[in-house]
């Protein structure tokens, strides 16, 4: 049985959250504040953790920021408020999902169930095989990114997109091609969540001398070879 932790304020939405995942065949925790949520994300193992960014003692943000210190797990992060900066802060964090409120719990059960699956699939990758790109390197079984030699840090998603893009070399792929695919999701999720994962990618692999993801306006991302 899946392990998911919910940090939720709001007792009565956490309540039914936890419901419904239930139904759905989760095992479910609850914590109600974002101090506790980090110490029961590091000190147990979870498949899914669902983040409600306002939390008292500890923000949701912080919390995926020291998760993602230590943890690779998927987090889903909650809102109230529609705002794009509110979603680049949570994408900007680690996390691999963001819902705003009030939400379906039908979908929100979704997309748990699609992240996990997700998750599953990147570890369960046993292939040896090695990318290589310019100076770009990836260790498919390690799970690994090296650019000049140098090991770059990526989240589960990052390295996800990345390694699409790599493997599939010289195409031009639009964010809702990206988003199904790297994903797993075709309507549920807003394609924008794809534009900043790009973005944090960049930050990480791009160099002066090499700009490896190339941008086509109006149209999507290519990596060449």
């Amino acid at each position: 049985m899946k392990r998911v932790l919910i940090v939720e304020d709001d007792s009565n939405i956490a309540g039914l959250q936890k419901d419904y995942l239930e139904k759905s065949g989760y095992e479910v925790d609850v914590c109600f504040d974002g101090e506790s949520g980090f110490n029961a994300a590091s000190e147990n193992k979870y498949d899914m953790i669902i983040l409600d960014i306002m939390l008292p003692k500890m923000d949701g943000v912080s919390v995926a920021n020291k998760i993602r210190q230590t943890k690779d797990v998927p987090i889903m992060m909650l809102s109230a408020r529609d705002d794009e900066y509110d979603k680049i802060d949570a994408l900007s964090a680690g996390a691999d999902d963001y819902m705003t409120k009030p939400f379906s719990f039908a979908e929100m059960a979704a997309r748990v169930k699609a992240q996990i699956a997700k998750y599953d699939r990147l570890t369960s990758k046993s292939t040896n095989d090695v990318v290589k790109i310019k100076n770009l390197v990836i260790e498919k079984a390690a799970r690994r990114v090296y650019v000049n030699g140098e090991e770059r840090s990526l989240t589960n998603m990052e390295y996800e997109l990345l390694l699409f893009l790599a493997t599939n070399p010289n195409r031009i792929w639009n964010k809702k091609e990206l988003f199904s695919t790297v994903w797993g999701m075709d309507s549920c999720g807003d394609v924008s969540t794809v534009t900043v994962h790009m973005k944090k990618i960049r930050e990480k692999i791009d160099t002066e001398q090499e700009k490896l993801i190339e941008t086509i306006w109006g149209v999507g991302y290519r990596l060449s070879t």
